[in-house]
């Protein structure tokens, strides 16, 4: 894996810098398969489509992700 920077608002580098260990690398796992599917020059369907299945895959059911988006 590589590191690159991005820019995001304040309220989610706050909220990332405050995360345990676990929520910080579910974080990076949302975003590499978030960064993966958008830099594809696939349909937004298909794109939904390839999320949900790497998550399943990556073990991030819907469950998790509505934790993940629950605890901010």
């Amino acid at each position: 894996m590589e590191t690159i920077t991005i820019k995001v608002d304040s309220e989610i580098a706050k909220a990332y810098q405050k995360a345990d260990a676990t929520k910080q690398e579910n974080a990076i796992q949302i975003c590499n398969l978030v960064l993966k599917q958008l830099l594809k020059p696939d349909s937004f369907e298909e794109i939904v489509t390839q999320i949900k299945e790497e998550a399943k895959v990556n073990g991030l059911i819907p469950e998790i992700l509505t934790q993940l988006l629950e605890d901010e």
